[in-house]
């Protein structure tokens, strides 16, 4: 059988890649061919026509909206997130088999036929089993975040080494700010504070670029392309309104919505092909302009400046406790949605550039470093209490819990969930609630140590991570050994004597 597939997640960092191999190794031990297409953050080498033509089948791990969907219309498909496919290749062949076996092509000109439960035939936009109303929401959502990210880590990084070359007043209004007024009179390449002028206004043109992505990419993931104009102009208008992020969140699902609903219009053959390029961008962003201009900028805008007071305002026990739960989300399911969620609060606050928002962006790319250094640790401090593999892994989770990417953890987690989910949650609420207490800040949202020297108190994110690194691995370290210990019961009352080996035994 011949399989093409597609993983994408929100980063597009780790969960893109870890997928494609685990179906790569999944089919190969099936004795299927498979040709995986990678929607990574490095982009991706599409499948090719004949690729297309010769399969028999199309595997969907993604937790964003698949490009180009289109392509895949004649095939029987299998739609899950990407997290499945990393735990569970193998099921997901075995689906796409079942999907081979009951597909029945759909006579020209005739509907689509039904699709077995889990699998979309060609033609039909869902399935019984397949993605509900919740997992389309959240794919949008993540479809505009993760466009996001790159404008907030390349602005945000330089918008910091502006401060690291020209000082904290590089920013503070007087006329202008200082950056301006020294781009405004010519460019001193000699001048480090020139320099710093230069990166910070560098940045600060990427930061502006953060709601109008968002609110298009949202809308594009709804309705494809016709729905970016509206989404862009939704997104600029709720930045000139003040209504932010939660505004580009509203101007994204609206002009996604809208487009939507126009494509499902009627219309003379003759208005069929200026349609896309002319009819639906004219109407919808119009109509989007209106809504965020008279009807919804303003209350989003009071809402947001409530979220930005809020996050300016915390301080004490409130911050404290705010990096715990952080640090919880953050290393529950290590990429997943309770992640997604802390990570996404976190980087919804960049764009706010509150002092308040620094912070908890420190506390959560902290507290995501900690599950894959705390199993590095552990994998040296008890070799015994693991296997070849799992020390193999260890070597490698280093230095992606040193970049920020907490997948590294996931095999752990898989083989032994009781004890090491548990262990990394604890030490990543100790992180958290460190970093909020020290008051670390951050502007990147990704980048690990590598991003240290231009953090606010990088001495107290380290010692932070450190502290929470040390806490996780002492608990899953002590919780393994626990569990090595505890003999094996013998099957029945009557069995006889257990051999040394079996004693050996441990049990889950």
């Amino acid at each position: 059988m011949k399989i093409v597939a597609v993983t994408a997640c929100p980063t597009g960092i780790a969960h893109t890649y870890m997928a494609a191999e685990a179906l790569e190794a999944a089919a190969e031990e099936a004795g299927h061919e498979i040709t995986v297409e990678t929607q990574g953050s490095a982009g991706s080498t599409p499948l090719t026509a004949e690729q297309l033509a010769g399969a028999d089948v199309a595997i969907f791990a993604a937790d964003v909206e698949v490009r180009d969907k289109d392509r895949f219309a004649h095939l029987p498909q299998v739609a899950v997130g990407v997290k499945k496919a990393i735990s569970g290749g193998d099921l997901l062949v075995a689906q796409a088999e079942e999907a081979v076996r009951n597909h029945v092509p759909a006579p020209a000109g005739a509907p689509a036929a039904a699709a077995p439960a889990g699998v979309k035939a060609p033609g039909q936009n869902s399935s019984r089993s397949g993605p509900g109303a919740a997992s389309k929401v959240r794919a949008w959502l993540m479809t505009g975040v993760s466009h996001v990210i790159p404008f907030v880590a390349a602005g945000g990084l330089l918008i910091a080494l502006g401060f690291a070359l020209g000082g904290y007043q590089i920013n503070l209004p007087d006329d202008s700010p200082l950056y301006e007024q020294i781009l405004d009179g010519g460019f001193d390449a000699g001048s480090i504070t020139a320099w710093g002028a230069l990166a910070f206004g560098i940045g600060s043109a990427a930061f502006n670029f953060l709601v109008p992505v968002l609110a298009g990419f949202i809308a594009y993931a709804m309705a494809d392309r016709p729905a970016l104009v509206p989404g862009f102009v939704g997104g600029a208008i709720a930045v000139t309104t003040g209504a932010g992020f939660l505004g580009g969140l509203v101007a994204g699902f609206v002009a996604g919505g809208l487009v939507m609903w126009i494509k499902t219009w009627r219309v003379p053959r003759a208005l069929a092909g200026i349609m896309p390029v002319l009819v639906i961008p004219l109407l919808s962003t119009a109509v989007v302009g209106l809504l965020m201009y008279v009807v919804v900028g303003r209350p989003i805008a009071l809402i947001t400046e409530g979220l930005t007071n809020w996050l300016n305002g915390l301080s004490g026990t409130n911050a404290v406790l705010l990096g715990l739960l952080l640090g919880l989300m953050m290393c529950f399911d290590m990429g997943g949605p309770v992640n997604k969620a802390s990570y996404t609060f976190a980087v919804a606050g960049l764009s706010t550039g509150s002092a308040g928002a620094l912070t908890i962006m420190a506390a959560v790319m902290a507290a995501g470093m900690v599950p894959p250094l705390a199993m590095a640790l552990a994998t040296v401090v008890r070799k015994s209490l693991f296997s070849d593999v799992e020390r193999e892994n260890g070597r490698a989770a280093w230095l992606l819990g040193a970049s920020f990417i907490s997948e590294g953890a996931i095999p752990f987690a898989a083989a032994d969930p009781f004890r090491v989910i548990p262990s990394i949650m604890v030490g990543g609420a100790v992180t958290g609630s460190l970093s909020m207490a020290f008051g670390a800040t951050l502007r990147a949202p990704h980048g690990g140590v590598f991003v240290v020297p231009l953090m606010g108190n990088p001495l107290g994110f380290l010692v932070a991570v450190v502290a929470g690194t040390v806490v996780a691995t002492a608990l899953v370290v002590a919780l393994k050994t626990f569990a090595r210990r505890r003999p094996a019961r013998p099957a029945a009352e009557d069995t006889v004597t257990t051999s040394a080996t079996e004693r050996e035994t441990v049990t889950a």
